[in-house]
């Protein structure tokens, strides 16, 4: 049977740190994804994005983070995975505000890149839906004055991680790069 463990864990250094150093949006692709099969258990990290990917790079300064939540039923033999993206991000602006309505009705593959260097995918599979967003100007001087959204993907299989990925940047072990868009 597919279910059974293949390892165990031993405990890790106290060497990670917390947070997000930006995510890169991806229209939604069904592309190949070299080195995972979209349809079966990912045993490997992604190696390239699909064939001339552009991705939209939106840094992060704050409290933006990324959850994943395993839903499991024993009664009806399911399990899925529910991937959070929060993201606050200041100042408000036309052109922001236009890119959050495209996020809207889009449902874009969120490449996650943490503090630690590691990238991974969230709506590979299925894409990410914005389920939750505010435009606000605040009520007092130290309030955000921005947009403060969250990208919700649900996928049969956690993320799945990109291959050599570092502090400096997301894509340095993948074997092409995809063309990215700063502003």
């Amino acid at each position: 049977m597919a279910c059974n463990l293949t390892q165990g864990r031993q405990e890790v250094c106290k060497e990670s740190i917390g947070g997000l150093q930006g995510v890169y949006f991806l229209n939604f692709t069904t592309g190949s994804y070299t080195g995972v099969n979209q349809t079966t258990i990912p045993a490997g990290l992604i190696t390239a994005l699909p064939s001339g990917s552009t991705v939209y790079y939106y840094e992060l300064k704050g409290t933006s983070a990324y959850t994943e939540t395993v839903n499991s039923s024993r009664e009806n033999g399911t399990t899925f995975f529910t991937q959070d993206v929060t993201l606050n991000l200041k100042k408000l602006t036309n052109e922001m505000t236009t890119q959050l309505k495209l996020l809207a009705y889009g449902r874009p593959q969120v490449i996650v890149w943490t503090k630690n260097g590691d990238a991974f995918v969230a709506g590979l599979s299925e894409g990410c839906d914005l389920t939750a967003g505010t435009i606000q100007t605040g009520a007092g001087l130290g309030d955000l004055y921005g947009y403060s959204i969250t990208m919700q993907g649900q996928e049969p299989f956690p993320a799945t991680f990109l291959s050599g990925s570092t502090t400096t940047s997301p894509f340095a072990g993948l074997t092409t790069q995809p063309t990215i868009v700063y502003s």
